[in-house]
């Protein structure tokens, strides 16, 4: 089955360029001009992933990307001029998954978005039965998350990170050692950048940065997920 991209990017020779280019590469194309376009589209169809340009008339990146994830995970990849990290670190900010740096560079682009595609696929049902801690459960074969009975949604890269740091529970995972196992797997981005996404990853999770329940910051060091009653909401 061929999988689904959305471009999404106002310069006719850069969308005719990635048609052709990920037609060759057994993708399929939809192509939207704008970000509004683009949600009009997603309404009637479902792609495997988005490549999100920035500026854009109408609706820019990064208000698409911020409608979009008010009510889907699906996959972004942010292809932008703007290389300051400010901005950079804004696409994450919102939910970005990667991001990258025109002029493009095809090839890059194609296993960037390899290995996103990946990341998001739901593992095999091999893959155990889930891990639950507390009100916390995470089944990594249906790739979902719930908190109690509610279903919590969560990014591809925010979904690696919960799990990586539940299968450690008890136990700091170095920052370090959490950015470079994500960018083992595909991801780009600083330590700083991963900061941003374990905010975005406590405020799903309704979690208090001063009294966590789930996540705890261990200064200079890295991250612990707790393993004690603080992982129970109260009743």
């Amino acid at each position: 089955m061929m999988r689904k991209i959305l471009v999404v990017d106002d310069t006719l020779n850069v969308q005719v360029m990635l048609r052709d280019f990920l037609s060759g590469q057994d993708f399929e194309v939809l192509e939207a001009y704008d970000g509004r376009e683009a949600l009009e589209m997603l309404s009637k169809d479902s792609p495997d992933l988005v490549l999100l340009d920035i500026m854009m008339p109408n609706m820019d990146g990064y208000q698409f990307i911020s409608q979009l994830r008010r009510s889907s995970g699906i996959p972004v990849i942010m292809i932008t001029a703007k290389q300051q990290e400010a901005d950079i670190i804004k696409g994450f900010d919102l939910g970005a998954d990667d991001y990258i740096t025109k002029p493009l560079r095809l090839r890059e682009l194609l296993v960037r978005m390899r290995a996103v595609l990946r990341r998001a696929a739901p593992q095999s049902a091999q893959a155990g039965a889930p891990l639950v801690i507390g009100d916390l459960s995470l089944d990594a074969s249906r790739h979902k998350v719930w908190q109690g009975d509610q279903l919590i949604d969560l990014t591809p890269l925010e979904f690696q990170m919960l799990e990586m740091l539940m299968q450690a529970a008890g136990k700091v995972v170095k920052r370090a050692d959490l950015a470079f196992r994500l960018m083992e797997t595909g991801y780009s981005g600083s330590e700083a950048t991963l900061k941003i996404h374990i905010r975005n990853l406590r405020l799903k999770l309704d979690d208090d940065l001063n009294q966590p329940r789930y996540i705890e910051t261990v200064y200079d060091v890295g991250y612990r997920f707790l393993q004690s009653e603080r992982n129970a909401r109260c009743t």
